[in-house]
């Protein structure tokens, strides 16, 4: 199986770095490809791109051996099973409220016996090789996103699901859910101490413990309390950024 460069830097036990494609262009997913990112999510829930675009944008990460994930809308087999069939090596699944919508997520990455998915993986098994169908089910990571009261819980059981990869944190819609406004980089410490909560199940379970994030600095404290996998911003955040700091130095 190829494009396993997040696995391999989570096998060895190193901290891994996701970039996030929100807008709807090969162009800049081959950009962003270009750096040092372990994997490159490609969202099809809040981003602008449909199910085509992603297929022309994980072609045109894949000479980067970048490992390509998609973020699905919904928690529905038939878009989970259709990127994965494109290639995508890991699902990234918002909404995830309790161990049952767990299991159906999961079981649609797998195939049988272990799950439902329905066999054709037909861009999958021309890049990732003729054995894809015998090495699909340990190989592909499937995320629950943990964004809600109910999910938060509900944290345990939803960790303990088997054959799931790992839980991806969503701080914005979390946040709202506890009362506050939405926002990356929490400091609240009742939002903290969800996000320890969240972070303790899945070091219980040995799965993957992910979050969005900001800022570098925010990063490098999230490393630092035992998150094994973060995302720096979106490319729509990265681009603005850069925009804003270059024409406000301009102006002054």
């Amino acid at each position: 199986m190829k494009l396993k460069k997040l696995h391999s830097r989570l096998l060895h036990g190193e901290k891994g770095l996701n970039g996030w494609c929100s807008i709807p262009s090969t162009v800049t997913a081959e950009i962003m490809s270009g750096y040092d990112f372990d994997s490159l999510t490609i969202d099809l829930q809040h981003g602008l791109i449909d199910y085509q675009t992603a297929l022309l944008m994980m072609q045109s990460i894949v000479a980067s051996g970048i490992t390509p994930i998609a973020r699905v809308p919904w928690n529905e087999p038939g878009i989970i099973m259709k990127l994965l069939d494109a290639g995508a090596m890991g699902i990234i699944c918002p909404m995830i409220n309790s161990a049952t919508d767990a299991k159906k997520f999961v079981e649609a990455t797998k195939y049988s016996p272990i799950g439902y998915r329905s066999t054709g993986p037909t861009r999958a098994v021309l890049i990732h090789g003729k054995k894809y169908h015998q090495e699909a089910n340990e190989t592909i990571i499937s995320l629950a996103m943990v964004e809600t009261v109910e999910a938060l819980n509900n944290v345990d059981e939803i960790a303990a699901t088997e054959g799931l990869s790992g839980i991806y944190i969503g701080p914005s819609d979390l946040s709202v859910s506890m009362g506050f406004e939405p926002g990356l980089d929490r400091e609240e410490p009742k939002i903290e101490q969800a996000f320890i909560r969240i972070l303790s199940a899945c070091e219980k379970n040995n799965i993957i413990a992910a979050i969005h994030c900001l800022s570098s600095k925010y990063i490098k404290n999230r490393y630092e309390i035992g998150f094994n996998l973060v995302t720096i911003s979106t490319d729509i955040r990265l681009f603005g950024q850069i925009l804003g700091e270059r024409i406000d130095e301009i102006r002054k």
